[in-house]
């Protein structure tokens, strides 16, 4: 297999290479590419150092999968030129998430909508994941009428330069800002850019994206998403209404049941999931899963999950590996 990763010095395109070493796939030949600030750089990938190439020219190495996670940009101006030449594009970014001919995957969900005419896949946003992992068997079984959704999200979601504004600041140090605010010590109602409505780019993404990956147009959502001073993942409360009756019982048995998750729940021992439960794995962490009795057939859950794997990497190499897998990659 000939694989590029576009995005290789990233945060992302960094546990990218982890994951793909850990998973064992078979890569003959691997093409890293970054901006071209890093060119002649290495980067290290199963113990062999490979020098950071340009975009064009792992474009003409027609490689069988372009890996991208070098943000919306990147995506929208190289992948439609990978695709051409065959190759099978996996985009992290916001980019091709929301077109209609385009598939946005989590594999224990819909990795069928993948065939062999598809050239771009997209890869959902990190919160998105792993709240509908354990969502879908719930939908399946009892069908979703309205999520609520809050978020408390990591600095490594926002990358590099974020980690590095929440560490000076522990530190005493004036330096690079990403946020707009103090991340140490506080909390910030701000993920993405805000529009016209109120509402940021983060939180539509909850929305728009868990109704694609879903098949539901139909189910309503809101979400209120929030920065937090942490680093090991990211964390969701999630308000769920259901199409009818439940026992927990059951609810706690079907996500026990599903590929990925892993139940966290006994709170009278102090055992749900925290980001530092989470931090570098790949399952998405399920607890102080209750019922909702202030509407009917309301239940609540509480998701945590390392939003740079299972939100971001673990999530698109599983994707190449259901190339792979299926032998969709000739």
């Amino acid at each position: 297999m000939v694989i590029a990763l576009i995005g290789a010095t990233g945060m992302v395109g960094q546990v990218m290479m982890k994951v793909m070493e850990e998973r064992g796939l078979p890569v003959r030949e691997f093409i890293p590419c970054a901006s071209s600030r890093s060119q002649g750089k290495k980067v290290v990938f199963q113990g062999r150092e490979y020098r950071l190439g340009l975009v064009g020219d792992a474009i003409d190495a027609k490689p069988d999968i372009a890996i991208f996670s070098a943000g919306a940009a990147a995506s929208r101006q190289y992948a439609g030129a990978f695709a051409s030449k065959g190759t099978f594009v996996i985009d992290n970014s916001s980019a091709w998430r929301g077109h209609e001919n385009v598939p946005l995957v989590v594999p224990e969900i819909n990795a069928g909508t993948i065939n062999e005419k598809t050239r771009i896949i997209a890869n959902p946003n990190c919160s998105t994941i792993q709240m509908v992992l354990p969502l879908a068997p719930v939908h399946r079984e009892y069908g979703l009428k309205r999520l609520v959704i809050s978020t408390y999200q990591s600095v490594t979601g926002t990358g590099v330069k974020a980690v590095q504004q929440l560490n000076d600041e522990r530190a005493g140090i004036e330096g690079e800002k990403a946020y707009p605010h103090q991340i140490d010590l506080n909390c910030l109602p701000h993920g993405g850019d805000f529009d016209e409505s109120g509402y940021t780019s983060e939180e539509l993404k909850l929305v728009n994206e868990t109704r694609k990956i879903l098949n539901d147009p139909g189910i309503k959502i809101t979400a209120t998403v929030v920065r937090v001073p942490v680093t090991g993942g990211h964390s969701e409360a999630v308000n769920a209404e259901l199409g009818r009756d439940f026992s927990i019982t059951d609810i706690k048995r079907l996500l026990g049941e599903t590929a990925g998750v892993e139940v966290m729940d006994d709170p009278q021992a102090n055992f749900y999931p925290m980001p530092v439960n989470a931090a570098g794995r790949d399952e998405v962490f399920v607890g102080r899963i209750r019922r909702d009795t202030s509407v009917p057939y309301g239940l609540n859950m509480w998701i945590v999950a390392d939003n740079l794997r299972k939100g971001a990497a673990t999530n698109a190499i599983q994707i190449a590996q259901y190339l792979i897998e299926k032998k969709l990659v000739k």
